[in-house]
């Protein structure tokens, strides 16, 4: 008697979850929660991957009131500019933005105003962020001084840069 054995190939993704399958099937715990876990970690690793474009840099906003207190007037937009080009480029020579906005915040006596602003966004290599970090601190620092006032809001954040 002649037995005649077929020799069937299976990719091997499919092979793997077929095997992880069977094992799984030992245990009781459906084939379809791992394969919709497999292609959901897949297209979470490859989402990430996507994301990762570019160099590790942290941007930084700096958001800077033009509203003044004791009845002050309020900062101009050519002293604010001035200050700009005095101060914060010749510290971030490579490139900024600047965008105008309207802003509101709660002072030290719980006064809510609203103020024209400036939200200014500087990116720099993580690698550089402790002698970054002196300078945007002199920037605030220097900022509150000249014009009397409590503080000029910060917020950092992580990115994936590319130019």
């Amino acid at each position: 008697m002649t037995t005649h054995m077929r020799q069937i190939r299976i990719p091997l993704p499919a092979a793997a979850l077929f095997a992880v399958g069977a094992l799984l099937f030992a245990v009781g715990r459906p084939v379809a929660d791992v394969a919709f876990e497999t292609r959901a970690t897949t297209a979470a690793a490859e989402q990430q991957a996507a994301s990762q474009v570019g160099s590790p840099f942290i941007s930084t906003h700096l958001y800077f009131g033009t509203g003044r207190h004791d009845g002050n007037p309020p900062i101009t937009d050519e002293q604010f500019m001035k200050f700009v080009s005095e101060v914060v480029t010749p510290r971030f020579p490579s490139g900024l933005t600047l965008q105008e906005g309207r802003g509101q915040w709660r002072d030290k006596e719980g006064d809510i105003n609203a103020e024209r602003s400036f939200e200014l966004t500087v990116l720099y290599p993580v690698n550089e962020a402790h002698r970054r970090n002196i300078d945007i601190e002199y920037i605030r620092h220097l900022y509150c001084k000249m014009w009397e006032l409590e503080s000029v809001g910060r917020a950092d954040v992580r990115a994936q840069a590319d130019f």
